[in-house]
């Protein structure tokens, strides 16, 4: 009888993590060495921007997951790291140190998209165009470049591989490098972070999306809202979810991301956690919230 009472203060793995077994029929499911197990293909490609101008509400730990999650299941994906500190590439485990040729070199000197992009280790049919710390003097450059807030757009348009996504992983800032994010792409997926100031903010995105629509990009959708760091152990959660679902009604994804340390662990060891924990809590829903945007982008040609 001695483990009979086990304080609150003690999580259980049972908390964090699914029982063993489980585990690891998931792991297969997500890692799918045999690639029998495919997500749905799009018709076309589909040019995906993870924006949010609030920092740490896990944009690159999205964008990383979701693309590699795809990947394992037979959907070509590009990566394309916009964020100065290169974080994306850090998590695809993708050199990114000065004189790594990046997304700089094709934003400011017209460097086609594939002499920059890199094969990701390990992952088949994903690539990654990396940012190094040149990508921080981009801004300002690019206000007296020509045609400055769709270069990136033409870069994209100019490459010469199909894909089924492309993913574009923002600053968390609304600047040029931004626009030029939400110009190149048809979709905008947001992490909304389950936590008191996650509904602040985003008024001002979803104004700067609609500047875009009118003047650069009239097709751009908001198509897409993933629920992070979700502690279900807070009421707080629950009402930020409501409140988005209430807010958004279809454009929020059913699958909800935790708080989960592998998650948080798996950048300092360049990897996704698809590849890290693939029968943790946070693969788990990144897996599922890759696949349900495959079938949505199946059903209605966008998410």
């Amino acid at each position: 009888m001695t483990d009979a009472y086990v304080s609150r203060e003690t999580p259980t793995r049972e908390d964090d993590d699914p029982p063993l077994a489980m585990e690891a029929l998931r792991a297969v499911q997500i890692l799918n060495p045999s690639g029998e197990i495919t997500m749905p293909r799009p018709d076309h490609t589909r040019i995906m921007c993870v924006a949010n101008q609030k920092g740490g509400v896990g944009k690159t730990t999205t964008t990383v997951n979701l693309a590699v999650g795809l990947a394992l299941h037979g959907n070509r994906v590009l990566v394309v790291d916009l964020d100065p500190q290169g974080n994306a590439s850090t998590g695809l485990n993708v050199p990114h140190h000065a004189g790594i040729p990046d997304v700089y070199d094709c934003l400011i000197d017209n460097v086609p998209l594939s002499d920059v992009a890199q094969a990701v280790e390990g992952i088949p049919n994903l690539w990654c165009v990396p940012a190094t710390i040149d990508l921080a003097g981009a801004e300002i450059e690019l206000v007296s470049v020509v045609a400055r807030e769709s270069r990136l757009s033409r870069a994209i348009a100019a490459h010469p591989g199909t894909f089924d996504y492309v993913f574009i992983d923002c600053p968390p800032s609304l600047g040029l490098l931004t626009v030029n994010a939400l110009v190149a792409a048809q979709e905008v997926l947001i992490p909304i972070q389950c936590e008191y100031y996650a509904l602040e903010g985003l008024n001002q995105l979803i104004n700067n999306i609609n500047l875009v629509r009118q003047h650069l990009n009239p097709t751009l959708d908001v198509s897409t809202i993933l629920l992070t760091m979700y502690d279900r152990r807070t009421r707080l959660a629950d009402a930020v979810e409501q409140d988005v679902r209430n807010h958004f009604g279809d454009k929020v994804l059913r699958a909800v991301i935790p708080r989960n340390v592998r998650v948080s662990e798996a950048p300092s060891y360049g990897q996704s956690v698809m590849t890290y924990d693939p029968g943790s809590r946070g693969a788990t829903s990144y897996f599922e919230a890759a696949q349900e945007i495959a079938e949505r982008g199946v059903k209605g040609g966008k998410a």
